[in-house]
């Protein structure tokens, strides 16, 4: 079973809210999710994003593989620098 952390969309028509969610990568993007570990509203200013650190560290060193906005919003974060200092 291949595990993404990706977006699930959320919020109404032209005023999206996501939350970040480890899923199986065969579910569909607004469907079944293993679990929750975050929210990204882009749409007030500034931005905001609240991932809970120890879930995603968690998360990626089992193996799930982030998306490329997942992956920017983690690295802007500061958790892969919070993951590398565990190891």
């Amino acid at each position: 079973m291949a595990v993404k952390i990706r977006l699930k969309r959320m919020g109404s028509k032209k005023k999206p809210f996501y939350r970040i969610v480890v899923a199986d990568s065969r579910s569909p993007r607004d469907g079944r999710f293993i679990e929750e570990i975050g929210y990204y509203n882009p749409v007030v200013e500034p931005k905001v994003v609240k991932i809970d650190d120890e879930k995603a560290i968690k998360w990626l060193n089992n193996g799930a593989k982030p998306t490329d906005t997942v992956s920017m919003l983690l690295k802007t974060n500061g958790i892969y620098e919070k993951r590398d200092q565990n190891k």
